[in-house]
């Protein structure tokens, strides 16, 4: 018989026994009811083990012409933080701020925030992700996210622009081309250990993601020639800045596009926005005088002028309503060519009235001017052409010599290349080819955008800018050894926001090219803003730098040559007076309307003629008219003068 102590301890172990099995029974009532029922405590267990990173995916890569790699991808490491991990936000923050160079209150307002995962730095330096391990800080971690490389830095920065810290393009062919280059984001799971760290749990095909490669049209070693040549230039000019664009003018492709200012993309979070763009698409100027050899190409396709014609430029002035056009000297009775070699805006107004303003601005449309080349670069600017209907009398005259109109260098080239190759208007492009991941390349083919101007006139036009290069041309500085050069120079002064008017300080010096010039197999547009030189036109500081190009661009197609003239010698180089023959006996009687008494005096000796005049102030009437062909010296005209008003 049991002691009444034992029956009771009996009775206390199986009150236990049934106390501890309706426990277990209620604990697996909850893990069921939390498993199957109400999923949010197994997904919070999950999530403190197991989760996936979205990294973007490794982004295509861009080649030259030749397949140089021009970019690269490879991995950067960031520091990313588990706020709900961190044991201490405050010790955290701490620690990682001088690491991190940042402010410890700033880490702490991220650290305390309530999300499973926020990056705290992108693209850390080596160095730093090395010293954030060694820490050992719980709820911290270093992932390697895929991230771009420019191995070249500066060369061709605003033709490849940048892809920005997300892998996404922001500038450049990394913009335009970004949906090919970009690929497919990569999703990593991964599991964390007590620490917090970051194990990765299976491998990605980095392949299977991975964006499509693209090859330029720029050729890494022309674009290294044009890009020196530059900088040379801008440092004898002492310019702000300049532009160096070759383009194949049969095919349309850009062979080199060399900018300054630039900038390094692998550092474009240290550098404006704004200043990474590729100004020789989406920035327009006036075009001064290298507009004439269009306006002559029109005139000339649709029998407004011909060849042999010859026009008065003996005063060096023309007067229009509001405007006294002006040459920088007279040159007397000139053809066709010759306005194009000596430059004359008294020329260039007087052939633009004889084409007329209606076909004037739908020459310079079909050229391009006015509208974008299609190129598929992003925002790339249409440049400004106000409609001819639009036109006031000076508008005519001064658009006829490139003041009035905005374009970009793209468009100089594009319509450049119209004379090259016989007259067709071919879209610039910089895509030469395209391949899917492990696949073939691709390869695009010239697209025709029309017919502009016949192959005669083409022709007859090189032969005009082959005179403009010649020993009495304001291009002469442009010559090559043993490689004939058709060319136009330009000056276009900048316009004055401040002041409303054009500078008189302030200039971008122009010259187009085309080589050889029989069968020409390069345009090259050049431009130097701002040349701070005293000769800052474009045939003493832009012509040479067109040579030095073309020279080192020829060569590399086996045409070996050099420049006639150095850079280095442009105090020496100022184009010395074009004097034209003149036949004077017989002569047009020149404009005297809007001139002073001296000036018509002055006129009036250089043609030996007997001055009547009649009253003073201004000539307002005059007899013969101007215009009148006037025979052999000392022939008697009849100026009326009649004082201003004011």
């Amino acid at each position: 018989m049991r002691s009444p102590d034992l029956r009771i301890a009996s009775r206390r172990l199986a009150v236990m026994r049934v106390l501890l099995l309706v426990g277990f029974v209620l604990v697996a009532i909850r893990a069921g009811q939390l498993a199957v029922i109400d999923t949010r405590g197994a997904r919070r267990g999950v999530q403190q083990t197991q989760t996936a990173i979205r990294l973007a995916a490794e982004r295509g890569t861009i080649f030259d012409r030749n397949l140089a790699e021009l970019t690269l991808s490879i991995e950067h490491p960031s520091v990313f933080a588990l706020p709900r991990q961190i044991g201490s936000v405050d010790a955290t923050a701490t620690a990682l701020a001088p690491i991190l160079d940042t402010k410890s209150s700033s880490l702490r307002k991220r650290l305390a925030v309530d999300q499973p995962f926020v990056f705290l730095s992108r693209w850390v330096s080596e160095e730093a992700a090395l010293r954030i391990d060694a820490l050992d800080l719980k709820g911290i971690g270093i992932v390697r996210e895929a991230g771009r490389s420019y191995p070249y830095d500066e060369l061709a920065a605003q033709v490849l622009g940048f892809a920005n810290i997300d892998g996404v393009g922001v500038r450049g062919i990394e913009q335009q081309e970004d949906d090919w280059l970009q690929g497919s984001a990569r999703r990593y799971p991964v599991e964390r250990d007590a620490r917090g760290r970051l194990l990765a749990v299976s491998n990605i095909d980095a392949l299977s993601t991975a964006g499509g490669d693209i090859a330029l049209t720029i050729d890494a070693a022309l674009q290294a020639d044009a890009e020196a040549a530059l900088d040379h230039a801008i440092a004898l000019s002492e310019a702000e800045g300049g532009i160096v664009l070759t383009l194949d003018p049969h095919t349309g492709e850009v062979l080199s596009l060399a900018e300054r200012p630039t900038f390094n993309p692998n550092r474009f979070r240290n550098v404006e926005y704004v200043e990474t763009r590729a100004r020789a698409l989406l920035d327009a100027y006036e075009p001064g005088s290298i507009l004439k050899v269009f306006l002559v190409a029109g005139a000339l396709e649709r029998e407004a002028v011909e060849p042999s014609d010859v026009f008065d430029c003996e005063s060096g002035t023309f007067q229009v309503p509001g405007k006294v056009i002006r040459d920088v000297s007279a040159h007397g009775l000139i053809d066709v060519a010759s306005i194009i070699r000596v430059s004359s805006n008294v020329g260039a107004v007087k052939i633009g009235h004889a084409l007329g303003a209606e076909p004037l601005y739908d020459n310079l449309r079909r050229f391009g001017f006015g509208r974008s080349t299609g190129s598929g670069f992003p925002d790339e600017s249409s440049g400004l052409i106000r409609s001819w209907k639009n036109w006031r009398p000076v508008d005519f005259a001064t658009i006829s010599f490139g003041q009035g109109i905005s374009v970009t260098a793209m468009q100089i080239a594009s319509a450049a290349a119209v004379l090259a190759n016989g007259g067709i208007l071919v879209k610039p492009r910089l895509i030469s080819a395209r391949r899917v991941p492990g696949g073939p390349w691709r390869y695009g083919v010239p697209e025709k955008v029309r017919r502009v101007i016949s192959p005669e006139t083409a022709r007859e036009v090189r032969r005009m800018m082959e005179l403009a290069t010649g020993p009495d041309g304001t291009g002469r500085r442009a010559q090559l050894r043993g490689v004939s050069v058709a060319g136009k120079t330009g000056t276009a002064q900048k316009f004055d926001l401040e002041t409303g008017s054009y500078s008189m300080d302030d200039y971008i010096a122009w010259f187009v090219g085309l080589v050889p010039a029989e069968d020409p197999e390069l345009a090259v547009v050049v431009a130097l803003d701002t040349p701070r030189q005293n000769l800052h036109t474009g045939g003493v500081v832009a012509a040479p730098l067109f040579a030095a190009t073309a020279a080192a661009h020829l060569t590399h197609r086996g045409i070996a040559t050099t420049p006639v003239y150095d850079m280095e010698n442009v105090a020496a180089a100022r184009p010395k007076p074009v004097v034209p023959e003149v036949k004077r006996e017989r002569f047009l009687l020149p404009d005297f309307q809007g001139l002073t008494l001296p000036q018509v005096q002055k006129l009036s000796e250089q043609r030996s003629l007997i001055l009547e005049v009649i009253g003073d102030g201004r000539a307002v009437d005059q007899e013969p008219v101007a215009g009148t062909i006037v025979a052999g010296q000392q022939q008697r005209v009849r100026v009326r003068f009649e004082p201003s008003e004011g």
